[in-house]
C-alpha cells in the first residue's frame, strides 16, 4: 500500500512541478507580475514533495524494501524536497515589488531533476 501512494504522490508531484515551471516560464515571456496563482501552484508542488518524503520515511520505518541503495535515494529526495522549499520561503520575504517567476521554474526544474536522479539510483523507470 505505502509503495502505491508513494508513487501515486510522486506522479502527482511531477504534474505539479511541471505546473509550476509551465506557468513560470510562461509569466516570465509575457512579464506577468508575481501573483497568488504562481504562490499557490508553488505550494502544491512543495506539499506534494513533503508527503512523498513522508511516505517515502514511513516505507523505510516499516521496513518495506530495505536495499543497498536506498540511503542514496533518502538523500537525493529529502534534498529535493528541500530545494522545492526554497523560493516560496525567500519570495515570501521579498516585498511584492520585489518578486519574479523565473527562480520558480529554475527551482522547481532543480527539484524534478533530482527527483529522476533520486529515481534511477534505485534502478526504476523515471516515468513507468
Amino acid at each position: 500500500m505505502f509503495l502505491h501512494l508513494h508513487s501515486g504522490f510522486r506522479y502527482l508531484a511531477l504534474l505539479a512541478g511541471l505546473a509550476v515551471i509551465g506557468y513560470a516560464l510562461y509569466g516570465a515571456a509575457t512579464k506577468r507580475d508575481h501573483d497568488k496563482t504562481m504562490k499557490n501552484l508553488a505550494i502544491t508542488f512543495r506539499t506534494l514533495m513533503d508527503v512523498t518524503l513522508f511516505l517515502g520515511v514511513a516505507m523505510i520505518m516499516v521496513g518495506y524494501g530495505f536495499y543497498n541503495d536506498l540511503g542514496m535515494h533518502f538523500i537525493v529526495m529529502t534534498l529535493a524536497t528541500v530545494v522545492s522549499h526554497v523560493v516560496p520561503s525567500v519570495m515570501r520575504k521579498r516585498p511584492q515589488s520585489e518578486r519574479s517567476l523565473m527562480p520558480y521554474a529554475v527551482a522547481t526544474t532543480i527539484a524534478l531533476a533530482l527527483v529522476a536522479l533520486g529515481t534511477v539510483v534505485i534502478n526504476k523507470p523515471i516515468v513507468g
